[in-house]
This record gives C-alpha cells, structure tokens and sequence, in this order.
C-alpha cells in the first residue's frame, strides 16, 4: 500500500505532524500551510537536487556488474490483463525493451551504506525543511495501523537509517531493502554507481520475467501468492496472518526469484521507476522522451513507484500485480519504498 497518488506527500506529512509542531501557531489554517509549504518548498528544489545529483561522482569500480542479471530485451504486452486492473493500467500496448544488467535484488541497506560513506550524501529524510521562512526538523512517514484516520504519520527523526523512528535502527539488519528512499535519493545512488533507475516499461518487463499474459510473476493462482510474496494477510491493515512469515520487509531473496532470476520484484518494497506518473500514461506514449516520462512540473507531480510492498494486500492495493501502477512525489520517504537499478548494454 503507497501513499495515495492523489496528494503531495511532502505537503500531506506537515498537514498531519502540525498538531505537535511547536513552530506553528495554533490558528494556522491547513490551507495556508498548504500554500505556504508549496511557496516555500517547490520553487527550484527540483532543479537544486538535480544538480547536486549531476555532481556526484561514479565509484571506480561502476562497471562491475556484481550482483546483477542479465536481462535479454524483447517486446511484450504492456498493461492490465486481470479484473484487478485499474483505469490507468490502460489501453494495452506493445513495448520492446533492450537488453539489460539488473540489480537482482532491491538495493539494501548495506549497499546504501557504502554509497553514504563514500559520498557523504544526506537523504531528503535527514534534511531539514522550511514553510514560510521556518524551520522544521527531518523526518518521513511511517505506517500506523492503530490509527484508522491516518494510517500514515510524520515522524521526526524517521530516515534510511531508522526506518520506523528514531528509536529504531538497521543494525543487523544488512540485508534488508533500504526504505524512507525518494526518488531524489535513488537517482543518487544510482549515479554514484553508474547505473540508473528502470523506466516503467522495463520495470513491467522485468516483473512478469518472460511471461507476459501471466497476472503474477509466478502465474495466476493467488492462493500460492505467499510462497513467492511478502504481501499483507488477512484484515488490512489491522490484522496480519503472516503466512508467508514476516511482518514487515524481509532480507533480499527470502523469496524465490522470477524466471528473470530477480527477487523481490513483487512485494517486500514499492520501487522507483524513472517516469513521471500520468494516469493516462499508455494513451499519450508519443510524449516519452528516451522511453520515459521525463517531464516535470510542480512539487506535487508524482513519480511512479512499481512491485508493491509488504503493506500490500488483496483488499487494497495488489501491488504486487505485474501490470499495477502507483506513484508518490519524489521527494517521499515512506517505510514501505525503495528501488533497484539497472545499467544498459
């Protein structure tokens, strides 16, 4: 379960942490907020974080090709083919993807490490942030079941490195999905490591591993979804049967692999894809630039995220569907995001 592509996520989590912000007065109405945030917040961020992204400089060794896959292109059916489907999984069309070295897991918490380290990069999570000339402290969203209003809240504190808050950690812990990612931190990484992120199309290429006509990657039976998925069982989002064993995200490669020989494509953690997120994405292709959508506007226009995530369930979301499309502004960091590369050929 993403968060709803319908608000900017960035100007969502201030609405829902004010009641505890000491900096703003009490008679601050969220419309003001709203506009003071988008005054504040959107004017050149994109631009600036950009830039910072172009200065990064590649690793020595970013031609290894170290726990990557190689992925021979084809074309295929793009879009829904299931009565789960929704409106902007349409029209079916054809897309021909070229060959590929993939990340054959999602990028996890021991690999970001080392990017940090490397390059010294702060996350959008661990960066401060301003309304109207004030300055509030870093944080991202972390899920909250027991609040049926919001499952989602802003925590301060909240980042890669403690994906539930600041009294929560990745120690041991290595070999999970890095979480609390946007999308400018992905980009980040990615070029620090001569890669880049999957567009849509590739990604919808590469979960369905070779068979296109299937609903899962691993065929068309849900009930044998918990073999080869972390998704969410039972009554989201209060009740988890955890069939499949986990709670939350699982290390990398709890999960078989799809015939692509990539894990994690379904489930465990949503993951960024290059494009800019229109719902009528399939009916306006000519508008791709490089293959994606590359066009971006306003601090609220979406980048699309793919795969699904261990929040995901039959009742919500079925992310974890080949053809299902979500999306989040890229300046998000929620528990439940994180992304994998890829580098052409």
């Amino acid at each position: 379960m993403p968060f709803s592509s319908k608000f900017s996520l960035s100007l969502l989590f201030l609405f829902l942490s004010f009641s505890s912000c000491k900096n703003v007065e009490s008679d601050t109405t969220s419309e003001e907020i709203s506009e003071k945030a988008s005054e504040d917040t959107s004017e050149g961020f994109h631009e600036r974080m950009m830039a910072e992204i172009e200065n990064i400089e590649v690793r020595e060794n970013s031609a290894a090709t170290k726990g990557m896959v190689k992925v021979e292109g084809g074309t295929y059916t793009m879009g829904g083919n299931s009565q789960q489907a929704r409106q902007d999984e349409f029209p079916q069309h054809q897309e021909t993807i070229k060959d590929l070295w993939v990340d054959e897991t999602e990028v996890t918490n021991a690999q970001f490490l080392r990017f940090i380290e490397a390059t010294g990069y702060k996350t959008t999570a661990e960066r401060e942030f301003k309304i109207n000339g004030k300055a509030y402290s870093p944080g991202a969203m972390v899920f909250d079941p027991e609040n049926p209003e919001a499952w989602w809240k802003f925590v301060e504190g909240a980042n890669w490195k403690h994906p539930e808050g600041p009294d929560s950690s990745i120690e041991g812990k290595d070999n999970l999905p890095v979480v609390q990612i946007s999308w400018y931190d992905a980009m980040a990484y990615a070029k620090w490591a001569g890669k880049r992120l999957p567009s849509e199309a590739e990604f919808e290429y590469l979960a369905r591993g070779g068979k296109e006509k299937q609903i899962y990657h691993w065929g068309d039976d849900f009930s044998k979804a918990p073999d080869f998925v972390n998704f969410h069982q039972g009554n989201f989002p209060v009740s988890n049967f955890k069939i499949d064993s986990f709670e939350k995200a699982s290390p990398v490669k709890s999960f078989p692999a799809n015939d692509f020989g990539l894990y994690d494509i379904a489930g465990n953690a949503w993951e960024w894809c290059l494009d800019t997120y229109y719902p009528n994405a399939y009916s306006r292709l000519e508008n791709r630039t490089g293959g994606y959508f590359k066009e971006y506007f306003n601090s609220e226009q979406h980048k699309v995220i793919r795969g699904g995530s261990f929040l995901c369930s039959e009742s919500y979301c079925t992310g974890y569907r080949n053809s299902a499309r979500m999306s989040s502004t890229p300046d998000s960091s929620l528990e439940h995001l994180g992304f994998r590369c890829v580098r052409d050929i």
